[in-house]
């Protein structure tokens, strides 16, 4: 049923004949969806164009703003549940627009990356390389929807959590309801405040995703070239001439890889180091508020809040980490391939192409922080900082 739903996040056949950007194809109909990919028909351009205006006023920046006029003018009718509730959702709003903001002006680099994905397909002829294709493409879409899923249910588990207690869900200001004259008005603004936020959850959920999906292509590109590596010099029946067509063929792959990797790093590195910047602390409000102030049904919407702050760094790092193993790998394969018989235009080149490749691909947030597990780990301990402050100055016991 499910594959019926959603045919993509199935392996494909071979006859089929995928391409790298079909693992794109659920992220692009989401940027769609928001507003970020205008089509390619040149009529539709200018209704597109008011469609991506819209979302971007209205959830980039009035949610923002909406928020912040609440604190200004409910504070004191704010609970301390609500207020830390709403405050981790103000502060990751704020860094959603900023994530947001980065991810659409990279639109033309995300351009760009598809075409040198092309390019490097062109090299997938074996069966096994149009099957490690398939396969990225059917885990790709499965990752999008797995986030899209656990997303989608933050944004449903605190709206029903907050509805059915009797309170808005995040409090955001809205002057057009007046959501304590009636019960009808009630249920009506938190609905429009569940519609609103989801919004700005999927703007925030793509603006999340798209380094996963776009660097575990890169992987799979990775690991084919590694297997090139190897092949090397392998078979008796090529000449020499041939086997060193290959070997230049390896140096270009590795080159679109590295130009692949440098198209995506200014968008990536900005929209990193915001949550880099933004996690620990948003972590560290949201354990607070589930040790001192939540009931079983908020808590419950806090910590899937938690575990969706926690899948905007960690796997994301887990993949950087990764591709710097596989640039090892690709040195290792290299010099272990059969080139000590190899005539001198052959070693010239392998030497300079050996020399280059020992460089790894490294990605850092913001110019600054070098994106790894290691520095998610130490954004993380951030949180427990926050969570002893607070212990030690006895804040939540005087709210309670």
């Amino acid at each position: 049923m499910l594959y019926k739903l959603f045919p993509r996040m199935r392996v494909r056949p071979l006859k089929e004949q995928l391409a790298s950007r079909d693992a794109f194809i659920y992220l692009d109909r989401g940027m769609r969806v928001v507003g970020w990919m205008p089509p390619q028909h040149k009529c539709w351009r200018r209704v597109y164009a008011l469609w991506s205006a819209v979302t971007t006023v209205v959830v980039m920046i009035l949610l923002v703003l909406s928020l912040l006029v609440s604190y200004i003018k409910d504070l004191s009718s704010f609970t301390a549940g609500q207020f830390l509730t709403s405050i981790s959702v103000a502060f990751n709003c704020f860094g959603s627009s900023i994530k947001a903001s980065y991810t659409f002006a990279g639109m033309k680099r995300f351009h760009r990356a598809k075409q040198l994905l092309d390019r490097m397909d062109e090299r997938c002829q074996r069966p096994e390389q149009r099957q490690q294709l398939h396969q990225n493409a059917a885990f790709c879409s499965r990752v999008y929807m797995c986030y899209q899923v656990m997303y989608s249910f933050y944004a449903a588990s605190t709206f029903l959590a907050g509805a059915y207690s009797g309170r808005l869900p995040w409090k955001l200001y809205n002057p057009l309801i007046d959501w304590e004259a009636s019960n009808f008005n009630f249920w009506l603004a938190s609905f429009v405040e569940y519609v609103w936020m989801s919004s700005a959850v999927l703007q925030d959920q793509i603006a999340d995703v798209y380094p996963i999906i776009y660097f575990l292509t890169l992987r799979t590109h990775l690991v084919m070239l590694k297997e090139r590596l190897q092949r090397l010099r392998s078979d008796p029946q090529m000449s020499e001439d041939d086997n060193y067509a290959e070997l230049i063929n390896c140096i270009v792959d590795h080159r679109l890889i590295i130009e692949y990797c440098n198209t995506l790093k200014p968008v990536v590195s900005g929209t990193i180091f915001v949550q880099f910047l933004l996690c620990g602390v948003v972590i560290g409000l949201s354990i607070i508020n589930i040790i001192f102030f939540s009931n079983f049904w908020t808590g419950l919407g806090i910590l899937i809040f938690i575990f969706d702050l926690l899948l905007q760094t960690f796997p994301f790092c887990y993949i950087c980490n990764l591709i710097i193993t596989d640039c090892e790998q690709l040195t290792y394969c290299l010099f272990h391939s059969n080139w000590q018989s190899a005539d001198r235009r052959y070693r010239t080149t392998f030497l300079y192409f050996l020399q280059n490749i020992q460089q790894p691909i490294v990605m850092t947030a913001g110019g600054v922080f070098i994106i790894s597990l290691g520095t998610n780990i130490t954004v993380a301990k951030l949180a427990f900082s926050v969570v002893t402050f607070v212990r030690q100055l006895n804040i939540a016991e005087k709210f309670s």
